[in-house]
């Protein structure tokens, strides 16, 4: 039988809940899931080192816009506020990442936890 013909859609394997979908459409899963999970680890990075920091770039223009818009918060509303994005970001980017690996392409075979293989 060959692997390519192997039926998409949702399964329950070894590891949990995966998704059977075409190859192509894996790549684009994978390519894109890692990218946004890397983009929003450094969001969140940023925004906890800003948080912390008191001379930081990114912590110098929140500020600045914040109160040329005339809503600038009291210094430690501002720092709980940077970390809880902060972290917020972090969290969302593991969750973009885990929903990512449950994909599988067409004909990727099974992981090696139930192979066959000694």
């Amino acid at each position: 039988a060959d692997p390519r013909n192997e039926p998409t859609g949702p399964r329950d394997g070894p590891s949990g809940r995966e998704v059977v979908v075409p190859f192509r459409l894996y790549k684009a899963v994978t390519v894109f899931s890692t990218l946004a999970a890397v983009v929003t680890y450094f969001i969140g990075f940023t925004l906890i080192d800003a948080a912390t920091l008191q001379i930081s770039f990114v912590r110098t223009t929140i500020v600045y816009l914040l109160d040329n818009a005339g809503i600038l918060p009291p210094e430690d509303v501002l720092v709980a506020i940077m970390a809880i994005t902060g972290v917020g970001f972090i969290v969302l980017g593991t969750a973009v990442y885990v929903l990512g690996t449950r994909f599988r392409g067409q004909g990727m075979g099974k992981s090696q936890d139930d192979s066959s293989e000694t």
